[in-house]
């Protein structure tokens, strides 16, 4: 049905117009939130840390539907940021946005993550159910040190 792949640079410009797409589609535009981050232009390049990130490209029969990664939040060793995490709207509901989670927090767990901490939007009711539904736990701020500060609901999941 789907297919589950490291990111490449062939796919940057797919992955950075379904970032900027389903942001606004959510309100997630201009400073403060995730989409406007100056590396979704060319995530390829931003997730070849082998050691402290990924980003994973979930296809529908050869179709880009959407992406998620990980990579180290603020620097740490031991937490990593759930980044990115945007399906097109006609590929949801296929199990693809929980298969990419999925993808993301065993790879965060493998390198050596003992913490996941995401940022969110409350009108992003279906993602936030499903981060609850994998132990996320809602945080009554943010890190310190995210640059998301439009976002309202910050979570945090033992590995």
């Amino acid at each position: 049905m789907f297919t589950i792949d490291p990111i490449n640079p062939a796919d940057d410009q797919a992955i950075a117009r379904i970032i900027r797409e389903v942001g606004a589609e959510f309100g997630a535009v201009g400073e403060g939130f995730g989409p406007s981050d100056p590396e979704v232009a060319n995530m390829s390049a931003n997730y070849r840390d082998e050691d402290a990130s990924s980003y994973w490209v979930g296809r529908v029969k050869g179709v880009i539907a959407g992406g998620g990664g990980i990579a180290p939040f603020n620097n740490s060793t031991t937490t990593c940021e759930l980044k990115k995490l945007f399906l097109l709207p006609e590929y949801r509901g296929l199990g693809l946005g929980l298969a990419l989670t999925q993808r993301c927090l065993n790879d965060a767990k493998a390198r050596g993550y003992t913490h996941c901490y995401l940022d969110t939007l409350a009108n992003m009711t279906k993602a936030v159910g499903l981060y609850e539904s994998l132990g996320f736990v809602r945080l009554k701020e943010p890190l310190a040190g995210t640059p998301h500060h439009g976002c309202d609901i910050w979570m945090l999941k033992a590995l």
